[in-house]
């Protein structure tokens, strides 16, 4: 299992479309992917969970990843955070 700190850069946060684009990036992993934010740990694969999550730029966060890609699933998911639009 990887915990990977991650700090939001997306200008605007993450609304509909891009919560759809992190969905389609985490799902393209074997690994399990959550996203840890205030007490909440939410899959990160889950478009609705995703949703409830409300990121804003600059909010801190947690990538946890666990299973047989779990390196790069976290490096994909922290440049989907750090990136930006």
């Amino acid at each position: 299992m990887i915990e990977t700190p991650v700090v939001v850069k997306h200008d605007k946060g993450l609304d509909g479309r891009p919560i759809a684009l992190l969905v389609q990036e985490a799902s393209q992993y074997a690994s399990t992917v959550f996203i840890q934010v205030d007490g909440k740990r939410i899959n990160a694969k889950s478009i609705m969970g995703m949703m409830s999550l409300s990121l804003s730029e600059g909010e801190r966060l947690t990538v946890v990843t666990d299973g047989e890609d779990e390196q790069k699933a976290a490096e994909g998911i922290k440049t989907f955070f750090t990136k930006g639009q």
